[in-house]
């Protein structure tokens, strides 16, 4: 017998025979002593797949997702409509989602998330991870199961990439401001270090290169993504240049910006050309409407789904796929 069944059984106090049923899901078991195993498996850090070779032949049919969302952030909808695409496809082929959010954003919390995820014989991972460096998945996943992230990328373990174009987004988005004759164009993003704030940023420089402008780093503000961070923003922009127009690169931080607009009267585009990142419902009612950059959220739901199942169903080794998915350019009353 499996001594690290034992060893789960011993330390969950139920019988061998009964972490077998846990895991196999081939008897009834009451959800406290499930939860007693599920336990015991986390706090030994077991390896459960490895159960699962041994105990059972069919997989649980199961795909983990793991997404980043703040109680008070609009970004929320941008995943939760990721999610809808994720759960429709997986359900058309026979899959079941089990959803978890780093609300923290911290890093030990998205590897506890992991390890429970475990415990349950996922089948594979869908991820928006927080880390630039996921070489911890070496030690957690161990290659037990496919890995998709989404969103943004993580280097340091191979898995299929599911992202936005969020660099050529930001090109359209700058090159139509430069069609109107601005030259002088702010630009507020989110932090910086992760690769889809690194990629909008890049897009605001190519833009500007080809035309032959120099990127003056004095146009530019980076701050954490809140409401009151692009309201600040705006108002130094504004108080310390001579800008005509304005690209910010992140949903939450152009709500503040508008916010500030329309507190200062200040009219879109006759004095400030403004185009903001992502298509939410407000940013149709806003005097004038405002132009955006959409992202594809549902559809990213959808590839990442596909390409799990396509890892699933083929599990030949071979090297992680980037799939990129185009961003669309919404031209409203703001510029």
């Amino acid at each position: 017998m499996n001594a690290g069944i034992k060893e789960v059984a011993e330390a969950a106090g139920v019988s061998i025979a009964t972490v077998s049923h846990v895991v196999n899901s081939t008897r009834f078991v009451s959800e406290k002593t499930k939860s007693k195993v599920f336990r015991a498996m986390e706090q030994l850090d077991f390896r459960p797949n490895a159960v699962a070779q041994s105990l059972r032949s069919q997989k649980s049919n199961t795909i983990g997702l793991i997404v980043p969302m703040l109680p008070s952030d609009t970004s929320n909808f941008f995943f939760m409509t990721i999610v809808q695409g994720i759960q429709k496809t997986l359900k058309q082929h026979g899959y079941q989602l089990l959803l978890s959010n780093n609300a923290t954003e911290e890093l030990e919390e998205e590897k506890e998330q992991i390890k429970l995820f475990n415990s349950k014989l996922i089948d594979g991972l869908i991820i928006a991870s927080i880390a630039d460096d996921a070489s911890y998945l070496n030690d957690t996943v161990r290659s037990h199961y496919p890995v998709v992230f989404i969103d943004r990328k993580s280097e340091g373990y191979p898995g299929d990439y599911v992202l936005a174009d969020g660099f050529g987004g930001s090109l359209k988005a700058v090159q139509s401001i430069l069609d109107k004759g601005h030259e002088k164009i702010g630009f507020i993003t989110g932090t910086l270090g992760i690769s889809t704030s690194n990629e909008r940023l890049e897009g605001y420089k190519k833009a500007l290169a080809d035309r032959g402008i120099a990127f003056d780093p004095s146009l530019m503000r980076e701050a954490n993504a809140s409401f009151e961070n692009g309201y600040e923003c705006a108002k130094e922009l504004i108080a310390s240049s001579d800008i005509t127009a304005l690209f910010v690169a992140n949903n939450v931080l152009t709500m503040g910006v508008v916010a500030y607009l329309q507190e200062q009267k200040i009219k879109m585009p006759e004095e400030l050309a403004v185009i903001g990142f992502d298509d939410y419902d407000w940013t149709k009612i806003t005097t004038p409407p405002l132009s955006v950059i959409r992202q594809p959220s549902f559809e990213i739901g959808v590839k990442a789904a596909e390409a799990m199942i396509q890892r699933i169903e083929n599990s030949d080794k071979h090297e992680g796929i980037e799939y990129r998915l185009p961003t669309t350019l919404i031209m409203r009353g703001s510029c």
